[in-house]
């Protein structure tokens, strides 16, 4: 399993690295280090718990859990983001205090730990580079924001060598952080709008109706449900009337729910004469619907 491999070593890579750059930031005196130290101890705890949420996500469906155990991948990127949200919060609010009272700067020790920084981050992003799953592009996208954080202390470092602006490391803290809240609020939007079943990204669902509504025999469309497991993975649920023959019709709309990205499809088949208990329901959001069986119930 090369996703798993993956996210382990960068795990530990994490781990230790945030531990030795505590100590580098105390060191130097640099909120920028220190600020990155708990971003990176963030991505550590994250990566752990996406590491064995992963590793569960792999298994096989069950009767305790009939769509399998996809979602607790999901979990991982929620738990991540929170703790990438809590962790730039404090960076925030260390580089104020530090802009309003500014401290003394090892900077020769701040340009040795940027170029480490830079160096071991690199091999985790490296490592952690092609993976499918959203957590694993968590993962990954953790890595690249800690090479960028790095080569920016690293500038930096170097600019203040020279000048001797201490603000300049406050400052940049800030936006390392402002970066990763922006970044994490993506992530959970679409976490989040998975846990709501919302439509999936690549799904149109007029355009859907349109193209079954073309099947020859499929008189009506309705009840059209469309959700996703994990953002690539789309299942869908509805209604067909049709009086063609229900195989050849159930296998033609298979055939095009598939060329529209859903792999798993539950069909339910009425006749034009038969009244569809649930056609009144209101999660039908299509007005169009037939209205030529709605009194056959008297």
């Amino acid at each position: 399993m090369k996703t798993e491999k993956n996210i382990l070593i960068a795990f530990i890579l994490n781990l230790a690295f945030s531990i030795f750059e505590l100590i580098g930031g105390i060191f130097t005196n640099s909120v920028a280090i220190i600020s990155d130290a708990v971003h990176d101890f963030g991505d550590a705890t994250s990566i752990g718990i996406s590491f064995i949420l992963e590793k569960i996500s792999k298994r096989q469906p069950d009767e305790k859990h009939t769509y399998g155990y996809v979602r607790y991948s999901l979990i991982g990127g929620l738990i991540t983001t929170a703790i990438l949200l809590f962790g730039s919060c404090v960076v925030i609010y260390n580089a104020v205090c530090r802009i309003i009272d500014p401290m003394p700067i090892n900077y020769d020790g701040m340009i040795v730990f940027g170029v480490v920084g830079v160096f071991v981050n690199f091999i985790a992003a490296y490592f952690t580079r092609d993976g499918d799953s959203i957590n694993q592009k968590a993962v990954n996208l953790h890595m690249l924001e800690d090479v960028l954080g790095w080569l920016v202390i690293l500038i930096g470092a170097i600019v203040m060598r020279f000048t001797d602006i201490s603000i300049i490391d406050p400052i940049l803290s800030i936006c390392v952080a402002v970066f990763i809240l922006f970044n994490a609020v993506q992530t959970l939007k679409i976490v989040v709008g998975l846990f709501l079943e919302k439509t999936p990204e690549n799904v149109d669902i007029s355009e859907i109706k349109e193209h079954l509504l073309n099947i020859e025999g499929v008189t009506n469309v309705h009840h059209i449900h469309v959700w996703s497991l994990d953002g690539h993975r789309n299942y869908a649920t509805l209604h067909i009337v049709t009086d063609a023959d229900p195989h050849e019709t159930k296998e033609r709309v298979r055939v095009e729910l598939e060329e529209h990205g859903i792999c798993h499809a539950t069909l339910e088949l009425e006749s034009s004469e038969e009244f569809c208990h649930e056609e009144e329901c209101k999660l039908d959001f299509s007005n169009e619907t037939s209205h030529h069986h709605h009194h056959h119930h008297h």
